[in-house]
């Protein structure tokens, strides 16, 4: 009997997640057919208020609205809707995520609201609009590469660029790399790792849907991330995660630049004012060719005034493109 007691509770804690909230409370009469017609169990309705109390002492917000005929429905709940709203919205822009898996995210997500809720939750979102990967292996690599780090063990991994004909090419000559993994970094919407590559003798980085499957966990202890590194500095140094050539560089900006300055590099970037136009921003950067392209397309409102060797560098390549 204690047994069966125990089952009805979950059950009904069950039905009113599923059927009811703030909007849609359900009455003693609709619990009792839910319960029926779902799962076969015939209860008085005294019983449902005797369980809803038990419920309530258990911790669960049942909510009651009294009337000639009382109406129940779960008030705070583990995600509230608007948390929800913005999980669902990034699982479904995300580029990192396939289309099949965002829509398994989804409905798994669904099951903390009501059914009228999941609803609200669905009607806006059209993953097929964005662009998405194919392959879930992603996944199963960051997962590895979460191993490692735990275990402070070096990875190794083939990597892939595109040919003129859309088809894959491992890089470094199909050889794999040997890499120790500091961190996962999520940047311009796709995740890399950023750790010391043998090969390259230096920290780096790598795409993590550009690696070619589950890295293997090597039995070779990580190389430490050294103490004075620090993971936000270097994000926000190699910009969009191209690893070129660093410097720290002034850019001249007109005032209503000083809102992208602080998206770009955050709020704890360095600047002065120079008049009431004017600010100079004092940041490093990677001289990658994203770099050179963010510069370019604000012309005349965020200038690159130094080092002068930099600046040269942009000159030339501008008038190279220029022809």
């Amino acid at each position: 009997m204690e047994k069966d007691n125990k089952k009805r509770l979950l059950i009904m804690k069950e039905v009113l997640e599923k059927y009811s909230d703030e909007e849609h409370p359900v009455t003693t009469v609709q619990i009792m057919d839910i319960l029926n017609k779902e799962y076969g169990m015939k209860i008085h309705r005294t019983t449902v208020g005797k369980d809803i109390n038990d419920l309530i002492e258990m911790g669960v917000d049942v909510q009651c609205q009294r009337s000639t005929q009382n109406r129940y429905f779960i008030g705070s709940r583990y995600f509230e809707l608007p948390e929800l709203k913005l999980l669902v919205d990034a699982i479904a822009s995300s580029k990192f995520i396939t289309e099949k898996k965002s829509y398994e995210l989804i409905s798994k997500l669904g099951a903390f609201a009501s059914i009228y809720q999941q609803d609200e939750i669905r009607r806006n979102i059209r993953t097929e609009t964005r662009v998405k990967p194919h392959n879930e292996r992603s996944f199963y690599i960051v997962d590895a590469i979460n191993s490692a780090i735990n275990k402070n063990r070096k990875i190794r991994f083939t990597y892939y660029d595109y040919n003129v004909n859309k088809e894959k090419v491992l890089r470094n000559d199909g050889n794999p790399y040997v890499f120790s993994p500091y961190s996962l970094v999520w940047n311009g919407d796709y995740y890399y790792v950023v750790g010391f590559s043998d090969k390259h003798e230096k920290i780096g980085t790598f795409r993590v849907d550009r690696i070619e499957s589950a890295p293997d966990i090597l039995e070779e202890a990580a190389i430490p991330m050294p103490e004075s590194f620090s993971i936000s500095d270097f994000t926000k140094a190699v910009f969009q995660m191209y690893d070129e050539e660093r410097a720290v560089a002034e850019l001249k900006c007109t005032a209503d630049m000083m809102k992208v300055i602080i998206d770009r590099f955050g709020e704890d970037v360095k600047t002065e004012a120079v008049d009431e136009n004017h600010f100079v921003a004092t940041v490093e950067v990677s001289l990658s060719p994203n770099f050179y392209g963010w510069l370019f397309g604000f012309g005349e409102k965020i200038q690159l005034v130094s080092p002068r060797w930099v600046v040269e560098k942009y000159r030339n390549m501008l008038e190279k493109e220029l022809g």
